[in-house]
Order: C-alpha cells, then structure tokens, then sequence
C-alpha cells in the first residue's frame, strides 16, 4: 500500500497548489470535498458551514450527498447533527486525529442510532471524523462516509496528513474572503489584482501586512515558514514597485486593492468569536498575532 500511500500525498499536494492559485472562495470547499473523499476511500462527505446544532444549521456536501440527505426527513437530520459518536470524543479534549466511528464506539456504533438513519436512509454504515485543527467557525472539520467495511489504517493515515491543507485551505478561504469585504469600498479589488498579477496566496499576505503583523505572526496564521512569507512579501514588492512594508500598503490603497483604515472601518462585520469545536459548539480562544 505504499505506493498507494504516496500518490495520494502527491494528489494532496496537487490540491493545495490548486487551491492556493484559486481566486474564488466560494469555490475551495467544493474543490477538495471530491477529492478528499476518494483519497480517504469514501462515497460522500459533509463539512461544516455555521454554527448548528441538531435542529438547525448549514452544511456543506459534495453533489452525492445533498441528493441522499434531501431524502431525510428533520428528525434523521438532528440524529446526524448530534455527531455522535465524536462530539463527546472532540469536546473532551482527547485530540484532534481522525477517527472512525466503528473504532471509537465499538461494538456500540452499529446498533447507534445514528448507525441506523444512516444505513436505512442512505444505505452508509461508516463515518470516518476529520476535524480541523485549530480551525475556528464557519468550517471547522468533515464526515466523510462509506458503505462496507471501515476505514483503514492507510486511509485514515490519509486523513491526518489532509488535515493542515484543509486547515490551511480554510485560513486561506476565510481571508480570501475579507479582503473581498474590506477591499470592495476601495473600487475593484479583483481587476486591480489581475492587473498586478498578484496571486491569491500574494493577496492574503497583503491583507496580513495592513494589519501590521510580523513574519512570524503571518506564518502562524496561514501556517506556512516566515521564510515563506518573506518570499511572498518579496514578490508583493516587486509586483507594486515598492521597497517596504508602508510602501507597499499605501501603494495597494492607492490600487484599490486593500482599503485605507476608514473604508476597512466603514466595511468591517462582527468577527465570528471563535467559539465552536469540530462538530458541537465549545469554546476556543482566538489570541492576538501581533508580535
């Protein structure tokens, strides 16, 4: 199974080269939820929009499952909300590894009643957890599913190492979309950045820079190397024509591709609190990266 193991480490790194060159947000999520299926050998796969509990709440799905989910009715839906058997596992603290339920529950998990919605209403017996770790609201981790025997160890292996792309993907995803928010009292972000041939990955950093952050403060939160930020940096100033940092944020606002501190003010939303755990509300504590 080695070769097996290492093409699908090669497809995940064709994945985040893909998704980081991806301009549109909206379009991440659908991009990986195909792909980290079939790494992981399952048949569907559901993350996680918003806040939802087992009466309401956003999720997302590849094509196959929203077809087999809008045949449930509410009360098989709050059954899968509920997540058992992982929210009990993940709000206790024990780790963020992917996990079957099969191998979590044990003999419990077949006659669960979530075991049973999922083998009557969709004709699925296997649920293998992938939270995010570190991740906070909207997504904060998917189910993928299968039908027959459980996962196996390989495919869970599979799992765990697609954990820091789909985290870094999220990150990515989420500033993607504020600097589309703040950016748009500014004119027209997207043609400013096509014209400077900035890339998405060019363009979350520009974001973190007007928020003054430091290398190491940026890296911590894309969750990639300062030395990788300073190459990105690198490539911003020579893409502007600029030689540092207040340069290069008064050339972007003068672009229109980042805005000046009163627009951002004017555009600024209610910052989600961070307060969600993989697959139940919890509780995290987001912390400054200014250093």
């Amino acid at each position: 199974m080695s070769d097996g193991l290492d093409r699908a480490y090669e497809r995940l790194a064709e994945l985040a080269v893909a998704a980081l060159n991806e301009r549109e947000p909206e379009r991440l999520w659908p991009l990986l939820a195909d792909a980290v299926t079939a790494l992981c050998g399952g048949e569907t796969l559901i993350y996680k929009l918003d806040d939802w509990s087992e009466g309401k709440g956003t999720l997302g799905m590849s094509p196959a499952a929203a077809a087999a989910l809008g045949r449930l009715g509410d009360e098989s839906l709050g059954v899968l909300r509920s997540g058992y058997p992982f929210a009990l596992h993940y709000a206790a603290g024990l780790g963020r590894a992917p996990v079957t339920a099969r191998r979590l529950a044990g003999r419990a998990w077949p006659v669960s009643e979530t075991a049973r919605v999922l083998g009557d209403g969709l004709d699925l017996d296997q649920v293998l957890a992938l939270p995010l770790p570190g991740t906070v609201a909207p997504i904060t981790g998917c189910l993928v599913y299968r039908s027959g025997a459980d996962f196996t160890d390989d495919q869970v292996r599979i799992a765990e190492r697609a954990q820091p792309l789909l985290a870094a993907v999220e990150q990515q995803r989420r500033l993607l979309e504020q600097w589309r928010r703040l950016s748009a009292a500014a004119g027209e972000p997207e043609a400013s950045a096509a014209e400077c041939a900035l890339t998405p990955r060019e363009l979350t950093v520009l974001l973190l820079l007007t928020d003054a952050l430091t290398a190491d403060a940026i890296g911590r939160r894309l969750g990639i190397s300062a030395r990788t930020v300073h190459k990105h940096v690198e490539n911003i100033y020579r893409k502007l024509g600029t030689r540092d940092r207040i340069s290069t944020v008064l050339r972007a606002q003068r672009l229109g591709l980042v805005p000046t501190p009163d627009q951002a003010r004017a555009g600024m939303g209610p910052e989600a609190d961070g307060r969600e755990n993989p697959w139940t509300v919890s509780s995290y504590t987001r912390h400054s990266d200014r250093s």
